[in-house]
């Protein structure tokens, strides 16, 4: 197809784009929470279904229907509501690390301890499965960490933008936009429901340093223990932000030095094998050349090896450029991003408390300062994310050592957090089918690595975490 006939992309959003995705989200988001929860019994356990999932499920549904198609610039706006959401799921979790802050800090050693369950999980795990179903080289990108948007830069940087091990992470990155979600939810309702764990090591398994993931894994937590919910909201969000940070630092000098030469070890005899044919190469030639046949086969065995190899850069190149369009941003001005939000926000919140109350109102008018305060923080210091003053100022004001925490709480928690989640889920849904033809390019084998990776960093964990608290029943 000629370029020319291709649309210019669109990088800046207005009201004109805005508005019709915000319309979609705000009928599915609250159509989704009058349905509520649902319940279902799988024999080993129940598994809980939240209103968030059927908001993600609908809405993708909804981006890739064909009768009225939902144009790529309208799910990339989505995509960056989803950015700003989490913001205000982030400002919304941290009122709940103030209040459980003793709680917090009795668990400081398991809380750290438990972060090697998240950050070499899937190496342990995930890796050896890749090796055993013949990923190759893109083992390495997508077993190293769950391949959020940090992983891009470390294998970019050590093996190139057009390496297997970048394919690898690339991969893992579209599975989890696609499916991570969706699975922890189902993965931590069955486990929590056994109630075999203590709920405080549940919640640092949660934070596996994906926001939309802690959110749906916490409010499987919660259904199975809602006395703890307050305790279990603080104790992910503080174990989410830790693997967050910790997970660039540990990716670039153990993850990835670390899955790099367990590859290599498990896949020795592979190599060896491989270096064999053309060993013999020049023997089998040499053969070939006194029967008067073959001639020069070496040479073009080592062409064809030359060829192929080029044809997976170049198809590496292509996935990759294929991602980045899917994933380009799309700039919206911050007053409606948060305008929209804001709206979105008290409708679920409303049909969660079962009316309309200004105390909701209040609620989101401190989150939105809090968030605001945060972004200002972070443009000015240019070092230190939003995240991270939002959570750090949030904890300080709602814990018992600010004078204004009690007047500030009693708002925040009329408004519940998974209604915010239901928000987040439902635009990142809506957000999805402009990801739905990149699963052609990462084949089936990253299906079962992917869910293991999921597996192994949670359910790793949450072990650690148990023994760590001396909980252990």
């Amino acid at each position: 197809m000629s370029t020319s006939t291709t649309p210019a992309r669109t990088d800046k959003a207005g009201t004109r784009l805005t508005l019709p995705i915000a319309g979609l989200a705000f009928v599915i988001a609250l159509a989704v929470q009058l349905i509520g929860q649902a319940k279902i019994d799988v024999g080993i356990g129940a598994i809980v279904i939240f209103p968030m999932v059927w908001g993600l499920i609908l809405g993708l549904l909804v981006s890739v229907q064909k009768f009225k198609p939902l144009g790529l610039d309208l799910q990339r706006v989505a995509a960056a509501l989803v950015g700003v959401a989490v913001l205000l799921l982030v400002a919304r979790l941290a009122f709940n690390i103030g209040p459980s802050l003793p709680t917090l800090l009795k668990a400081g050693p398991a809380l750290l301890l438990q972060e090697v369950g998240h950050l070499l999980g899937t190496i342990a795990l995930a890796l050896p499965l890749a090796v055993l179903l013949r990923m190759g080289k893109a083992t390495v990108g997508a077993t190293f960490s769950l391949d959020r948007e940090p992983s891009f830069a470390m294998v970019s940087e050590k093996y190139g933008p057009d390496s297997d091990q970048y394919r690898g992470v690339l991969a893992m990155y579209v599975f989890g936009t696609l499916f991570g979600a969706v699975y922890i939810t189902l993965l931590t309702s069955l486990i929590s429901n056994w109630r075999i764990f203590d709920p405080l090591a549940l919640a640092m398994g949660a934070g596996v340093g994906s926001g939309s993931m802690m959110a749906a894994s916490s409010a499987s937590i919660i259904a199975a223990y809602p006395g703890d919910q307050e305790a279990i909201l603080g104790m992910a969000a503080i174990s989410n932000l830790i693997t967050t940070i910790l997970g660039v630092y540990v990716g670039i000098y153990l993850a990835l030095p670390l899955a790099d030469r367990f590859y290599r070890v498990l896949t020795r005899r592979q190599t060896r094998e491989e270096a064999a044919v053309p060993a013999g190469a020049p023997a089998q030639r040499a053969d070939t050349e006194l029967r008067g046949t073959g001639t020069g086969e070496g040479g073009t065995d080592a062409a064809r090896e030359a060829a192929r190899e080029a044809a997976q850069v170049e198809e590496n190149r292509r996935f990759r450029e294929r991602v980045a369009a899917s994933s380009a941003a799309m700039h919206l001005p911050l007053w409606l991003s948060l305008s929209v939000l804001t709206v979105l926000g008290i409708g679920t919140a409303s049909i969660a408390a079962k009316g309309f109350s200004l105390t909701i109102v209040a609620g989101y008018a401190i989150m939105l300062a809090l968030v605001l305060v945060s972004i200002a923080l972070a443009k000015l210091t240019k070092k230190i994310s939003a995240i991270v003053y939002i959570t750090t100022i949030g904890a300080y004001i709602s814990s018992p050592w600010f004078f204004g925490a009690a007047a500030l709480n009693g708002p925040i928690k009329s408004v519940d957090f998974l209604s915010i989640a239901t928000v987040m889920l439902t635009l990142a849904g809506l957000s999805l089918g402009k990801d739905i033809p990149l699963l052609k390019n990462i084949g089936w084998k990253i299906i079962p690595v992917g869910l293991l990776a999921v597996t192994a960093s949670f359910l790793l964990s949450t072990v650690i975490a148990e023994f760590a608290l001396g909980l252990w029943h």
